[in-house]
Formats: structure tokens, C-alpha cells, sequence
């Protein structure tokens, strides 16, 4: 019921809209570029980022793989630019954010794989962090805790990351968006703790997977799209140097030819796309449709058993190694290019890029694995690197965009 109080105060609103000056509305930030960092230090491990993987899709580690994990214990997780450098063996890039004020910067695994954007904090306990940089609330005068906000991602080893929430600012390639969830983690799992190098992740998918509770929050491409010049951003990732994300702009200069676009089904959260098919070296390309996801916070190349099967048999001496839970080779193997397809282009993935690390002084771990327990194919850095890469959510619908560009 309204009341007289009630009706009175509608009143003076009304009256206070018709009097006031319209809000500003807020500016466009047109394009920006966002370059990666060199992230050193790091020592490349094969079936690690296959356990990895797995873990961060809540696949039951293989029974091999698992034990060498448990014995090594190496778990490990507008327009502008943002540049992003490649850890030993193009294991993550990482990418500098700064979130506050004054500004605190940290180093970021940009994710196309996952909605959070969560951080190593203060909240810690300091048992947990192992260098990595924190984010310390108490030290931003714009942060703001968001009052019964939580959050917490689950990982297929029964580990966890979670924490709580702050709204605060975050600067992304000079470009700032005023009141971001930064999830805070008051928890982290060992994978990450690990992870010396890398302060967090900054989560690209689709915010209908973001984990925050009760209410979620959308991610820093959600929240900056309305102001781009277009509601995109592009991928140039490196074999074994640093590139680009840019945001709100498809820079000419960093591909050749035309890009070719295919429909996205974002009904799981993520960039899923169905390829049309996949050749090995010079071998006929096979016209078999099968589904994936384009995710930049992979690193491997996760593949239908069959697909993946075609391209070791290819391979010299390669095997399939129980005890190091995927294919191995002799490092001094000559590996074939493998191709895939996307509608009608067909783009090459070279045989040097899918050496992916050494196990031991003659035997390498590939960069191509079998998808086998996760339920759908990963296409990770391995294959994304290979191409210039425009996830696109311009057109009502979102769609990705291929092209070829000079490796």
C-alpha cells in the first residue's frame, strides 16, 4: 500500500528528474591492446598441464597420471591492448592488470575457459602465497566489499579456489572500468599456490558461468563491450614470445587474407564451435565435424581419441604412455603439421608447435592430447597460436573468427 508519505516523495522524484541534468552518459573507449609479459622461471612439465586440464573441466584423473602427479607433486595453475608472454614451453601467458586505487598490478592468466576474475589477496593465509603478487583491499581507497559475496571454483582433484568479493577499479591496457568483481581468494588450491608466476585469472567466457554467490557478477569484457568500438576482442598469441589481446578493435596488421567466421554455441558458457574436419601433414584432410572450445587458458590441444590417434600414428617411435598419461616421442622426432578446419578454411597447426616439452633428455610430451573423460575437445594455446583469433559478440550473437597470419 501507498501512502500519503509514499506519494508525496513520488512526486518530488518526478519533479527532481524534470529539474535535473541528464546524467552523463559514459564515454566510449573505442579499442585497446593489451600486450603479455615475459613470465620466467617456470619449468615445463607435459603431463602436468594434462592434469591440469582435466582438473580445471572436473575430468577424473587417468589412473597414470594421476600417480606421477601424487609422486612429483607438480601441480601448477573501447580499443586498446594488453601484451601477453608465454611461460617456458608456452606453458600461460600472462598479462598485467592493475586493479585499485592508487593501482596495484598483477599478473594475470587471461582466460577464455572460465567467467571469474580472481585474485591472490591479502586474505590469504601466508602459508598459501609462494611470491605470487596480492591484491590488498584495505590499500585501495575505491574498493568495496560487495556484503555477502562469495565464491568458489571446484577442480576435478577435489581442491578448491575460493574467497570473497570486492567492487573495485580495473585498468585493462590503459582502458579502466569502475566497479569490476574482484573476487578475492581467501583459499587457494596447490595447483596455483605453486604457480609462482601467475597472480590470478581474468576469466573471457560468458558470465553465465561466473561462480559468484548469490548473485553473479559479470566479467570485465561483459562489463566494457557497450563501450567499444565493437563488442570483440582478438588473440595473437606467440610460439615462444610474447603477443596481443586487443579489445574493441580487429587490427588488419596482425593477420592475412580474410577471417572466417563460424556460429558459437554459448549455451554451456563457453566459445563453443564445431570444426569441419582435420588433416595430419600431407595426408587427405578428413571432412569429420567435431565440437570444441577455443580456450586461452589451456594450454594443450585437447582432441577426440580418434583424431589424435591419426596424428601419432604419423609420428616416428610416438606412444601412448600409460605412466606420463598421454603421447610421448623421441624429441628428435620430425612432427607433421596437423590442419583444421573451420566451415570452409582450413588452417595448419606446424609440427614444431606440438613439441611441446621435454620429459627427459630424449623423450618429448605432445602438445596434442586425447579429450577422453573431459566430454567435449579443447582447442588450447598449441592450436590458437597458429592463428588470429576474433571472439566476437558484435552481431547479437556470438561467433568466432579465424584467420591465418605470418608465424
Amino acid at each position: 500500500m501507498v501512502g500519503s508519505v509514499g506519494t508525496i516523495a513520488l512526486a518530488a522524484a518526478v519533479a527532481s528528474i524534470a529539474t535535473a541534468s541528464p546524467a552523463p552518459p559514459r564515454p566510449k573507449v573505442g579499442t585497446f591492446s593489451v600486450p603479455q609479459v615475459k613470465n620466467p622461471g617456470f619449468k615445463p612439465h607435459g603431463p602436468a598441464q594434462l592434469a591440469r586440464t582435466y582438473m580445471k573441466y572436473g575430468a577424473k584423473l587417468p589412473d597414470g597420471l594421476a600417480r606421477i602427479m601424487a609422486d612429483l607433486k607438480v601441480f601448477r595453475r573501447d580499443s586498446g591492448s594488453a601484451k601477453a608472454t608465454p611461460e617456458q614451453y608456452d606453458i600461460q601467458y600472462l598479462t598485467p592488470v592493475s586493479i585499485g586505487t592508487p593501482a596495484q598490478e598483477l599478473n594475470l592468466d587471461f582466460d577464455s575457459g572460465s567467467s571469474d576474475l580472481w585474485v591472490f589477496s591479502t586474505e590469504m593465509p601466508a602459508g598459501s602465497v609462494n611470491g605470487q603478487a596480492q591484491y590488498d583491499p584495505s590499500k585501495s581507497s575505491s574498493a568495496e566489499e560487495v556484503d555477502g559475496a562469495t565464491w568458489n571454483i571446484s577442480y576435478g582433484d577435489g581442491s578448491a579456489s575460493s574467497g570473497v568479493v570486492y567492487k573495485d577499479v580495473v585498468t585493462v591496457g590503459g582502458v579502466s572500468f569502475k566497479s569490476q568483481a574482484v573476487e578475492a581468494a581467501t583459499e587457494v588450491s596447490e595447483q596455483f599456490q605453486s604457480d609462482t608466476n601467475n597472480d590470478g585469472l581474468l576469466g573471457l567466457a560468458f558470465s553465465t558461468i561466473n561462480t559468484v554467490q548469490p548473485t553473479q557478477e559479470k566479467t570485465f569484457f561483459d562489463n566494457i563491450a557497450p563501450n567499444l568500438d565493437t563488442a570483440a576482442w582478438t588473440a595473437d598469441l606467440k610460439y615462444h614470445e610474447a603477443g596481443t589481446y586487443d579489445f574493441g578493435v580487429i587490427d588488419k596488421s596482425k593477420y592475412t587474407g580474410d577471417i572466417t567466421y563460424t556460429d558459437v554455441d554459448s549455451s554451456q558458457g563457453f566459445w563453443t564451435f564445431t570444426s569441419s574436419g582435420y588433416g595430419v601433414g600431407n595426408t587427405s584432410f578428413k571432412s569429420s565435424a567435431f565440437e570444441g572450445i577455443a580456450d586461452t587458458g589451456t594450454t594443450l590441444a585437447m582432441l577426440p581419441t580418434t583424431v589424435v590417434t591419426a596424428y601419432y600414428r604419423q609420428v616416428s617411435g610416438a606412444k601412448e604412455d600409460p605412466q606420463q598419461g598421454g603421447y610421448v616421442f623421441p624429441c628428435d622426432a620430425s612432427l607433421p603439421d596437423f590442419v583444421f578446419g573451420v566451415e570452409s578454411a582450413k588452417f595448419t597447426i606446424p609440427g614444431q608447435y606440438i613439441n611441446y616439452a621435454p620429459i627427459d633428455d630424449s623423450t618429448c610430451f605432445g602438445g596434442i592430447q586425447s579429450d577422453e573423460g573431459i566430454g567435449f575437445s579443447i582447442w588450447g594455446d598449441v592450436a590458437l597460436k597458429a592463428a588470429f583469433v576474433v571472439f566476437d559478440a558484435s552481431e547479437g550473437s556470438p561467433r568466432l573468427g579465424f584467420a591465418k597470419k605470418n608465424l
